[in-house]
Protein backbone atom coordinates (compact mmCIF):
# COMPACT_ATOMS: atom_id res chain seq x y z
CA UNK A 1 0.00 0.00 0.00
CA UNK A 2 1.47 3.13 -0.85
CA UNK A 3 0.98 5.69 1.65
CA UNK A 4 1.78 8.73 -0.12
CA UNK A 5 -0.16 8.72 -3.12
CA UNK A 6 -2.64 11.19 -2.83
CA UNK A 7 -6.73 10.63 -2.58
CA UNK A 8 -9.71 11.88 -3.04
CA UNK A 9 -11.12 12.58 0.14
CA UNK A 10 -14.63 13.97 -0.77
CA UNK A 11 -16.17 12.26 -3.50
CA UNK A 12 -17.27 8.82 -1.87
CA UNK A 13 -18.35 11.42 1.54
CA UNK A 14 -20.40 13.41 -0.89
CA UNK A 15 -21.69 10.79 -2.99
CA UNK A 16 -22.96 8.53 0.33
CA UNK A 17 -23.93 11.87 2.37
CA UNK A 18 -25.01 14.31 -0.28
CA UNK A 19 -26.12 17.84 -0.30
CA UNK A 20 -28.53 19.77 -2.22
CA UNK A 21 -27.46 23.53 -3.32
CA UNK A 22 -30.11 25.76 -4.73
CA UNK A 23 -30.05 29.28 -6.12
CA UNK A 24 -32.85 31.72 -4.69
CA UNK A 25 -31.33 34.69 -4.84
CA UNK A 26 -29.33 37.11 -6.79
CA UNK A 27 -28.98 40.90 -6.81
CA UNK A 28 -29.76 44.52 -4.14
CA UNK A 29 -30.36 43.04 -0.76
CA UNK A 30 -31.81 46.18 0.64
CA UNK A 31 -33.62 46.44 4.15
CA UNK A 32 -33.60 44.05 7.13
CA UNK A 33 -33.71 39.97 5.77
CA UNK A 34 -34.38 36.95 8.07
CA UNK A 35 -33.07 33.52 7.27
CA UNK A 36 -34.88 31.22 9.92
CA UNK A 37 -33.53 28.01 11.54
CA UNK A 38 -37.18 27.11 10.95
CA UNK A 39 -36.64 26.74 7.59
CA UNK A 40 -34.49 23.81 8.19
CA UNK A 41 -31.89 24.70 5.71
CA UNK A 42 -28.80 25.75 5.59
CA UNK A 43 -27.12 28.34 3.83
CA UNK A 44 -24.70 29.54 1.37
CA UNK A 45 -24.22 33.83 0.91
CA UNK A 46 -21.70 35.47 -1.14
CA UNK A 47 -21.23 39.02 -0.95
CA UNK A 48 -19.65 40.41 -4.37
CA UNK A 49 -19.51 44.63 -3.17
CA UNK A 50 -20.72 46.76 -1.04
CA UNK A 51 -21.08 47.15 2.56
CA UNK A 52 -23.91 45.15 5.31
CA UNK A 53 -24.14 43.98 8.80
CA UNK A 54 -24.94 40.39 9.98
CA UNK A 55 -26.70 39.43 13.84
CA UNK A 56 -27.53 36.60 15.40
CA UNK A 57 -29.66 37.17 17.70
CA UNK A 58 -29.04 35.58 21.30
CA UNK A 59 -27.51 32.10 19.75
CA UNK A 60 -24.87 31.07 21.89
CA UNK A 61 -21.40 30.95 20.82
CA UNK A 62 -22.12 33.48 17.71
CA UNK A 63 -20.86 36.76 17.32
CA UNK A 64 -24.10 39.14 17.81
CA UNK A 65 -22.61 41.73 15.04
CA UNK A 66 -20.49 41.32 12.05
CA UNK A 67 -19.90 44.20 9.92
CA UNK A 68 -18.85 42.83 5.79
CA UNK A 69 -17.49 45.47 4.05
CA UNK A 70 -15.33 43.38 1.63
CA UNK A 71 -16.12 40.40 -0.67
CA UNK A 72 -17.40 37.52 1.16
CA UNK A 73 -18.44 34.39 1.42
CA UNK A 74 -20.87 32.75 4.53
CA UNK A 75 -21.16 29.56 5.11
CA UNK A 76 -24.07 28.09 7.44
CA UNK A 77 -24.29 24.38 7.20
CA UNK A 78 -26.87 24.09 9.58
CA UNK A 79 -30.39 25.94 10.13
CA UNK A 80 -29.48 29.03 12.59
CA UNK A 81 -31.06 32.36 12.49
CA UNK A 82 -29.28 35.33 11.10
CA UNK A 83 -30.55 38.91 9.87
CA UNK A 84 -29.14 41.12 7.42
CA UNK A 85 -29.19 44.73 7.95
CA UNK A 86 -29.22 46.92 4.97
CA UNK A 87 -29.68 50.66 4.50
CA UNK A 88 -32.21 50.47 1.56
CA UNK A 89 -29.54 53.73 -0.14
CA UNK A 90 -26.51 50.83 0.38
CA UNK A 91 -28.69 47.60 -1.00
CA UNK A 92 -25.23 45.26 -0.95
CA UNK A 93 -24.97 42.56 -3.81
CA UNK A 94 -25.53 39.03 -3.00
CA UNK A 95 -25.65 35.50 -4.55
CA UNK A 96 -27.35 33.39 -1.71
CA UNK A 97 -28.18 29.49 -2.02
CA UNK A 98 -29.90 27.27 0.30
CA UNK A 99 -28.22 23.58 1.26
CA UNK A 100 -30.07 20.79 2.12
CA UNK A 101 -27.98 18.01 3.48
CA UNK A 102 -29.46 14.62 3.13
CA UNK A 103 -30.53 14.25 6.92
CA UNK A 104 -30.40 17.20 7.72
CA UNK A 105 -28.71 17.77 11.23
CA UNK A 106 -27.55 14.37 11.28
CA UNK A 107 -25.77 14.19 8.08
CA UNK A 108 -22.14 13.02 9.02
CA UNK A 109 -20.69 15.66 7.01
CA UNK A 110 -22.91 18.66 7.85
CA UNK A 111 -22.27 17.28 11.85
CA UNK A 112 -18.53 17.97 11.26
CA UNK A 113 -18.91 21.48 9.78
CA UNK A 114 -18.78 24.45 12.34
CA UNK A 115 -21.84 26.50 13.18
CA UNK A 116 -21.29 29.39 10.70
CA UNK A 117 -17.59 30.43 8.66
CA UNK A 118 -16.94 34.23 7.15
CA UNK A 119 -14.13 34.30 4.61
CA UNK A 120 -12.94 36.64 2.31
CA UNK A 121 -13.35 35.36 -1.16
CA UNK A 122 -9.74 35.81 -2.10
CA UNK A 123 -8.54 33.70 0.56
CA UNK A 124 -10.02 29.99 -0.96
CA UNK A 125 -8.09 28.66 -3.33
CA UNK A 126 -9.83 28.20 -6.58
CA UNK A 127 -13.24 30.00 -5.74
CA UNK A 128 -12.36 32.59 -8.13
CA UNK A 129 -13.39 30.97 -11.37
CA UNK A 130 -15.82 28.98 -9.93
CA UNK A 131 -17.79 32.32 -8.86
CA UNK A 132 -17.06 34.07 -12.09
CA UNK A 133 -18.81 31.25 -13.87
CA UNK A 134 -21.66 31.49 -11.22
CA UNK A 135 -21.74 35.57 -11.69
CA UNK A 136 -21.96 34.99 -15.34
CA UNK A 137 -25.65 33.03 -15.07
CA UNK A 138 -27.03 34.87 -12.62
CA UNK A 139 -26.29 38.41 -13.34
CA UNK A 140 -28.57 38.33 -17.41
CA UNK A 141 -31.53 35.36 -17.23
CA UNK A 142 -31.02 32.79 -19.76
CA UNK A 143 -32.01 29.51 -20.71
CA UNK A 144 -31.23 26.58 -18.34
CA UNK A 145 -29.66 29.22 -15.83
CA UNK A 146 -31.47 28.00 -12.54
CA UNK A 147 -30.24 24.69 -13.21
CA UNK A 148 -26.93 25.81 -14.34
CA UNK A 149 -26.54 28.10 -11.08
CA UNK A 150 -27.25 25.49 -8.74
CA UNK A 151 -24.57 23.59 -10.35
CA UNK A 152 -21.96 26.06 -10.42
CA UNK A 153 -23.24 27.12 -6.66
CA UNK A 154 -22.43 23.05 -6.11
CA UNK A 155 -18.83 23.83 -7.21
CA UNK A 156 -18.44 26.79 -5.17
CA UNK A 157 -19.42 24.70 -2.28
CA UNK A 158 -16.56 22.09 -3.18
CA UNK A 159 -14.30 24.43 -3.09
CA UNK A 160 -15.12 25.90 0.19
CA UNK A 161 -15.02 22.05 1.62
CA UNK A 162 -11.63 21.59 0.02
CA UNK A 163 -10.00 24.68 1.69
CA UNK A 164 -11.96 23.35 5.09
CA UNK A 165 -9.75 19.86 4.69
CA UNK A 166 -6.52 21.22 4.36
CA UNK A 167 -7.40 24.72 6.82
CA UNK A 168 -9.46 22.93 9.84
CA UNK A 169 -7.41 24.73 12.61
CA UNK A 170 -7.89 28.09 10.97
CA UNK A 171 -11.47 27.46 10.50
CA UNK A 172 -11.93 26.47 13.52
CA UNK A 173 -13.31 22.57 13.17
CA UNK A 174 -13.85 20.60 16.09
CA UNK A 175 -12.73 16.83 16.30
CA UNK A 176 -15.05 15.17 14.02
CA UNK A 177 -14.94 13.83 10.26
CA UNK A 178 -13.43 17.00 8.73
CA UNK A 179 -10.28 16.42 11.04
CA UNK A 180 -10.18 13.49 10.54
CA UNK A 181 -10.07 13.45 6.61
CA UNK A 182 -7.68 16.47 7.47
CA UNK A 183 -5.34 13.80 9.10
CA UNK A 184 -2.75 12.57 6.59
CA UNK A 185 -3.46 8.76 7.83
CA UNK A 186 -6.23 8.38 9.11
CA UNK A 187 -7.61 9.92 6.00
CA UNK A 188 -6.82 6.60 4.29
CA UNK A 189 -9.17 4.73 6.58
CA UNK A 190 -11.88 7.11 6.62
CA UNK A 191 -11.90 7.42 2.41
CA UNK A 192 -11.80 3.55 2.52
CA UNK A 193 -14.71 3.17 4.86
CA UNK A 194 -17.01 5.88 3.11
CA UNK A 195 -16.30 4.02 -0.61
CA UNK A 196 -17.48 0.85 0.89
CA UNK A 197 -19.19 0.97 4.07
CA UNK A 198 -21.17 -2.35 4.15
CA UNK A 199 -17.54 -4.47 4.17
CA UNK A 200 -16.02 -6.13 7.14
CA UNK A 201 -14.25 -3.34 9.11
CA UNK A 202 -12.31 -4.90 11.62
CA UNK A 203 -9.77 -2.25 14.30
CA UNK A 204 -7.05 -4.08 12.43
CA UNK A 205 -8.28 -3.86 9.16
CA UNK A 206 -9.16 0.19 9.39
CA UNK A 207 -5.33 0.61 10.93
CA UNK A 208 -3.66 -0.98 8.37
CA UNK A 209 -5.25 0.95 5.50
CA UNK A 210 -3.95 3.79 7.88
CA UNK A 211 -0.94 2.01 7.86
CA UNK A 212 -0.58 2.30 11.75
CA UNK A 213 -1.04 -0.34 14.73
CA UNK A 214 -4.53 -0.88 16.06
CA UNK A 215 -3.32 0.65 19.58
CA UNK A 216 -1.48 4.11 17.88
CA UNK A 217 -5.13 3.75 15.67
CA UNK A 218 -7.23 3.85 17.97
CA UNK A 219 -5.75 6.35 20.42
CA UNK A 220 -5.22 8.72 17.41
CA UNK A 221 -8.63 8.09 15.99
CA UNK A 222 -10.31 8.89 19.15
CA UNK A 223 -8.20 12.47 19.36
CA UNK A 224 -8.66 13.35 16.59
CA UNK A 225 -11.98 12.16 15.39
CA UNK A 226 -14.09 13.01 18.79
CA UNK A 227 -14.72 8.70 18.57
CA UNK A 228 -13.72 5.48 18.78
CA UNK A 229 -13.73 3.93 15.15
CA UNK A 230 -16.35 1.31 15.98
CA UNK A 231 -18.68 4.35 17.05
CA UNK A 232 -17.77 5.89 13.38
CA UNK A 233 -18.20 2.77 11.27
CA UNK A 234 -21.76 2.31 13.30
CA UNK A 235 -22.58 5.85 12.58
CA UNK A 236 -21.92 5.81 9.03
CA UNK A 237 -24.09 3.06 8.67
CA UNK A 238 -26.92 4.29 10.62
CA UNK A 239 -26.78 7.79 8.99
CA UNK A 240 -27.05 5.52 5.29
CA UNK A 241 -29.35 3.24 6.47
CA UNK A 242 -31.42 6.44 7.55
CA UNK A 243 -30.88 7.35 3.99
CA UNK A 244 -32.19 4.24 2.37
CA UNK A 245 -35.09 4.01 4.77
CA UNK A 246 -36.66 7.47 2.87
CA UNK A 247 -36.10 6.23 -0.36
CA UNK A 248 -38.11 3.17 0.37
CA UNK A 249 -35.61 0.22 0.42
CA UNK A 250 -36.62 -2.33 3.16
CA UNK A 251 -34.88 -3.41 6.19
CA UNK A 252 -33.44 -6.90 4.68
CA UNK A 253 -31.71 -4.58 2.10
CA UNK A 254 -30.45 -2.13 3.72
CA UNK A 255 -28.47 -5.19 6.10
CA UNK A 256 -27.36 -6.99 3.13
CA UNK A 257 -25.41 -3.47 1.60
CA UNK A 258 -24.35 -1.99 5.25
CA UNK A 259 -22.75 -5.27 6.57
CA UNK A 260 -25.19 -6.41 9.07
CA UNK A 261 -25.68 -10.31 9.62
CA UNK A 262 -29.47 -10.21 9.24
CA UNK A 263 -32.48 -7.50 9.82
CA UNK A 264 -31.95 -7.71 13.76
CA UNK A 265 -28.84 -7.14 13.68
CA UNK A 266 -28.97 -3.95 12.04
CA UNK A 267 -32.45 -2.90 13.88
CA UNK A 268 -30.44 -3.64 17.13
CA UNK A 269 -27.47 -1.50 16.19
CA UNK A 270 -30.04 1.52 14.47
CA UNK A 271 -32.04 1.11 17.96
CA UNK A 272 -29.08 1.81 20.15
CA UNK A 273 -27.82 4.85 17.95
CA UNK A 274 -30.93 5.97 17.12
CA UNK A 275 -33.31 5.22 20.48
CA UNK A 276 -36.11 4.11 17.82
CA UNK A 277 -36.54 1.21 15.73
CA UNK A 278 -36.89 1.88 12.25
CA UNK A 279 -40.08 1.85 11.71
CA UNK A 280 -40.77 4.45 14.32
CA UNK A 281 -37.52 6.39 13.27
CA UNK A 282 -39.34 6.41 9.32
CA UNK A 283 -42.84 7.46 10.95
CA UNK A 284 -41.32 10.21 13.31
CA UNK A 285 -39.24 11.18 10.16
CA UNK A 286 -42.05 11.80 7.56
CA UNK A 287 -44.31 13.37 10.05
CA UNK A 288 -41.72 15.81 10.44
CA UNK A 289 -41.18 16.01 6.57
CA UNK A 290 -44.55 17.17 6.29
CA UNK A 291 -44.63 19.75 8.66
CA UNK A 292 -41.49 21.46 7.35
CA UNK A 293 -42.72 21.06 3.64
CA UNK A 294 -45.60 23.16 5.05
CA UNK A 295 -43.26 26.31 6.08
CA UNK A 296 -41.56 28.17 4.20
CA UNK A 297 -38.03 26.95 2.65
CA UNK A 298 -36.42 29.69 1.97
CA UNK A 299 -36.80 33.69 2.86
CA UNK A 300 -39.69 35.17 1.45
CA UNK A 301 -39.25 38.67 1.79
CA UNK A 302 -35.98 38.53 -0.83
CA UNK A 303 -36.71 41.06 -4.10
Amino acid sequence: MDLQAPIDRLSALLTRFRVRVSLFHSGPLCGLQKFDCGSGLGFLHVLRRGRMEVTHHGTAGMPEKLVLDEPSLLFYPRPLTHHFHNPPRDGSDFTCAALEFEGGENNLLARSLPPFLRLRLDAVEGLEPALALLFAETDRVRCGQRVLADRLFEVVLIQLLRWLLDHPEQAGIQPGLITGLSHPRLARALVALHEAPGDAWTLERLAECAGMSRTSFATVFKQVVGQTPADHVASCRIALAQAGLREGRPVKLLAEQLGYANPPALSRAFAAKVGLSPRDWLTRDRGAGEAQAGSDTVPQNLP
